[in-house]
């Protein structure tokens, strides 16, 4: 696995895993997200997304994405492996840029930066 890749085995996909992890994950909120985490048995962390309609339209929802997985695919290295990440953004986060993004999402998870 490449040190800076996003293969398809990081990603959480179905429905039950999400599930589980916001059942009985730590919840952790930040004024544009809720982040759910939880530790899997797998020796690599894993991120799923959800950006719902109330943050706007396809495109925004979309670039919103594209910042998480982003913001993921840098800093996993400097998260505990085996954590299960359930990222659900709020309304008014399609106005981020990536700087603020990494900010926020790195005090909360205590990143490295």
């Amino acid at each position: 696995m490449k040190l800076f890749g996003f293969s398809k085995k990081e990603h959480i996909r179905k429905r039950k895993d999400f599930l589980a992890v916001i059942a009985s994950g730590q919840k952790l909120q930040t004024e544009h997200f809720i982040i759910y985490m939880k530790v899997n048995s797998q020796p690599f962390s894993r991120l799923g997304i959800t950006v719902s309609r109330q943050v706007g339209k396809a495109v925004q929802r979309n670039r919103v994405k594209r910042l998480l997985r982003e913001f993921f695919r840098l800093h996993k290295k400097d998260f505990y492996c085996g954590l299960d990440l359930v990222i659900i953004a709020k309304k008014g986060a399609a106005d981020l840029t990536y700087q603020q993004v990494s900010g926020e999402l790195s005090k909360v998870l205590r990143c490295k930066d």
